[in-house]
């Protein structure tokens, strides 16, 4: 299998290699933090979701929703985003999206103030819509300005943005629980206002030297994609969703087990355990993407070998999901399984398809991530009213049914393109 064919990039030069470097340094920045606000935009949420609940009067499954609604409106908008962003430009479809997602964020904070649950869970869906044009475009344009090593490392270190906001998410989402339950919902728009100055001011989005395709020939150039590499593309696609799917599952079960006896464990405290599983998912991913670059067989090797850790921890879950310590520690196998995956995969799906079609493709792996963390809660928490047990058997099969699928058909070359 190849991961795509041969295709020209434009990266950013200087005379002087030093003030080059300062650039890409800049642009890392600028690209680390819009999957960064992405992931403040929900995970800041979780910790305060049992309030919630008590503070509006609703069941479970609506608090959940709160997480679920945004991840599914932003899931259903990200391909139509990923196809503006091919038509138009990356930053084009990027700074309104975080103009909305902000703005919608303010909205849902007065909704929570109102105790109103209907104009919380709309501005959530606005939020959603939002968010579909931020990271999952940020992904295409990585593609856009890097090649080889660089690109494998700005989508590492994408990845890993995208995890320390997962572990720093629910720490702040805490602390500014103690000032009072929503603030959370009114922090969030100052995150947003920095990552779109410095989307503005610190990224050059290269120029485009084809004209845009029209409709029909563009969706033909997606269907002869998928015609040719449609078994390891979906079979990637799904490797992604399924460790969005537990990963936010794991966390709305954590953070309603510690809540309940006998740990009773609330606030910061409870936001820093959160965040323990997370850590080890940041530095690995990290890592990977630094480590990786274009090696095919590396590739190969880190994405089996992370799928294998995840099935091994979460099927000793089963077992050891009352005992807190054991629990927290095979939470962490499977989140640094999750490190090892994702940065692969996102290196060759980035890297499958010319610049014209990368920002759909992208996109649908993206919008199948979103749904993997829409569904996460809701479903963790139907598992959790018939069992403790069921949940881990659940995840622990459907992490064997993607190793299998990742072992027998995705198969990168030497070298990914």
């Amino acid at each position: 299998m190849t991961s795509g064919s041969t295709r020209k990039k434009q990266t950013k030069s200087s005379p002087d290699g030093k003030s080059g470097r300062k650039n890409k340094a800049w642009e890392y920045i600028a690209l680390s933090t819009v999957p960064l606000v992405l992931v403040l935009g929900n995970s800041m949420l979780v910790p305060i979701l049992p309030t919630l609940k008590t503070e509006l009067g609703i069941s479970q499954f609506q608090s959940s929703l709160v997480i679920s609604l945004f991840s599914v409106s932003a899931a259903l908008i990200i391909p139509i985003a990923g196809y503006l962003s091919d038509r138009f430009s990356r930053k084009a479809v990027m700074i309104p999206s975080l103009i909305l997602y902000g703005g919608a964020g303010i909205l849902a904070g007065f909704g929570a103030v109102w105790d109103s649950y209907g104009i919380l869970i709309g501005a959530r869906a606005l939020q959603g819509i939002g968010a579909a044009g931020t990271a999952p475009i940020a992904m295409a344009l990585v593609g856009d300005l890097y090649k080889d090593g660089q690109e494998s490392q700005a989508l590492g270190l994408i990845e890993a943005s995208n995890g320390s906001g997962k572990v720093v998410s629910p720490i702040l989402g805490s602390l500014l629980a103690l000032i009072v339950w929503y603030a959370a919902f009114f922090a969030f728009p100052a995150f947003c206002l920095l990552s779109l100055l410095a989307v503005i001011f610190l990224i050059k989005e290269p120029k485009r030297s084809e004209p845009p395709q029209p409709l029909k020939t563009y969706m033909e150039s997606i269907k002869r994609i998928f015609a040719k590499d449609g078994k390891w593309l979906l079979s990637s696609f799904f490797g992604g969703s399924l460790a969005l799917f537990i990963l936010f599952g794991v966390l709305f079960f954590l953070s309603n087990i510690l809540e309940e006896s006998p740990y009773s464990i609330e606030g910061v405290r409870k936001g820093f355990i959160l965040a323990i599983p997370l850590l080890g998912m940041v530095l690995t991913a990290y890592i990977t993407g630094t480590l990786i670059r274009k090696n095919g067989v590396l590739i190969r090797w880190l994405m089996n070998i992370g799928l294998g850790l995840m099935v091994i921890s979460l099927a000793l879950a089963i077992w050891f999901n009352t005992n807190l310590i054991p629990f927290i520690a095979l939470l962490a196998v499977s989140s640094i399984g999750t490190g090892l995956l994702l940065p692969c995969l996102n290196t060759m799906i980035t890297g499958a398809v010319e610049k014209a079609e990368r920002g759909m493709i992208t996109s649908l792996y993206s919008s199948l991530r979103f749904f993997g963390v829409a569904f996460g809660p809701p479903l963790f928490g139907w598992l959790m009213g018939v069992s403790h047990q069921l949940v881990f058997i659940v995840v622990s099969a459907l992490s064997l049914v993607a190793l299998g699928l990742i072992f027998f058909l995705v198969k990168p070359g030497k070298q990914v393109q």
